[in-house]
């Protein structure tokens, strides 16, 4: 297609989207394409705004015409950062052909530099206000959906720290102000763990403060999140999933019918609090692949599926969330990071943005090149061999001088 003729394309289906509102009391927007299209929207806990039940994560936007792209093909959630790189200035670019309440925007309290950038504990009200003002900049609108406090669990093992920075009165105060001058709608929070994902995402839930989650969630890993789900439906907290691939493991499993990504989705999905998921989306065989799992209902083949996928490289996913073999390294390893640094590296393909990250690390996993005791692969409730898989992770992730 021709770029004049897809932009006459995108133009036509903005239009379509401008008669049929996000609000939960709206008939689903139906994508007018033969291209595979979302078919299931579901309300976000009780913000009355109806999100596609896959939608869309911005970690590595390649361009503004792929949002575009999305919303011809019937997405209305784009998961954004500051620290995702051009992210938030591509859908800016974008935004010019979109009607702006026909989408939900997503964005996190972060600063614009390197991911991970989340604002620390200690950040004032003044620098959560900013950090939202560069974003609407960036994103060229006049408000944002849901802002999250990001990554909640990643940056420290202390429990109560992390709890703190979850309740910060300045960010509180911020939002409370945000909301009111109309920039931020809802409040949410995110967590890929790997510590404390579970209790954190638990006292988010019960605090009250916060109108959605975003939980690491799939079938291979948090076992204890179903609490958290429950505790989020009967208070009616949207529940947003992410990392719903288990890693992404592709190799070969894919050409069984259903395909692993499939089966994957639907398995997510299946969960009633489960309101949508996010995932990342660079190509147009991305949206292709991944949308024509909208609206499928789970079967005993994805499940066969996913068994197959699980024998295969159970020893080999390291369930990022876990830590549980971070306490047995002498020298403070951040092993959980590192290896979800490996797994976009390794599996994602985005290998300059997870060395980038990985340089930022304090505890790289330089230490277990001259490691002889390895105490970390008995602690590994998983079995993996997880000495040697940080040995590869810290050549692969390292800027060769």
């Amino acid at each position: 297609m021709k770029r004049r003729d897809f932009l006459k394309a995108s133009v036509a289906a903005t239009a379509a989207l401008a008669s049929h509102p996000i609000h939960a009391e709206a008939e689903p927007i139906t994508a007018k394409s033969e291209k595979a299209a979302v078919k299931t929207y579901t309300e976000i806990g009780k913000t009355g705004l109806k999100m596609s039940d896959i939608s869309f994560g911005t970690g590595s936007l390649s361009s503004p015409s792929m949002i575009l792209r999305a919303v011809d093909r019937g997405i209305t959630y784009f998961d954004t950062a500051p620290d995702y790189g051009p992210a938030e200035q591509y859908m800016g670019e974008a935004m010019n052909r979109i009607q702006r309440d026909r989408i939900i925007i997503a964005s996190k309290f972060c600063s614009p530099y390197t991911y991970p950038s989340h604002l620390p504990l200690g950040s004032t009200k003044k620098e959560y206000i900013a950090s939202v003002d560069g974003s609407l900049e960036r994103l060229k609108t006049d408000y944002i959906d849901f802002c999250l406090v990001h990554a909640i669990g990643e940056q420290s093992d202390d429990r109560e720290k992390e709890e703190k920075r979850l309740l910060d009165e300045e960010m509180l105060s911020a939002f409370e102000t945000l909301k009111k001058s109309g920039k931020v709608r809802f409040l949410g929070v995110s967590s890929h763990g790997p510590n404390n994902m579970e209790h954190l995402l638990m006292t988010a839930v019960k605090s009250g403060n916060f109108d959605m989650i975003m939980p690491s969630f799939n079938f291979m890993k948090f076992p204890k999140l179903t609490e958290v789900l429950k505790e989020a439906g009967k208070n009616k907290v949207g529940v947003i999933a992410m990392k719903t691939l288990a890693g992404a493991k592709d190799s070969g499993l894919d050409r069984n019918d259903p395909k692993f990504s499939h089966s994957a989705f639907k398995w997510v999905l299946k969960h009633p609090e489960v309101n949508g998921l996010v995932i990342t989306m660079k190509s147009v065989a991305d949206l292709d692949d991944y949308l024509t799992a909208s609206g499928e209902k789970f079967t005993a083949a994805d499940q066969k599926n996913l068994d197959r996928y699980a024998k295969k490289f159970n020893q080999e996913y390291c369930r990022t969330g876990c830590s549980d073999c971070e306490p047995s390294c002498p020298e403070g390893v951040s092993i959980a990071t590192t290896l979800r640094y490996q797994m976009y590296f390794k599996d994602y393909g985005d290998e300059k943005s997870a060395m980038k990250q990985y340089a930022r690390l304090e505890s790289k996993a330089d230490s277990c090149l001259s490691c002889e005791t390895e105490d970390c692969n008995g602690a590994c409730p998983y079995g993996l061999p997880v000495s040697s898989i940080l040995r590869e992770a810290h050549d692969n992730l390292t800027f060769l001088a």
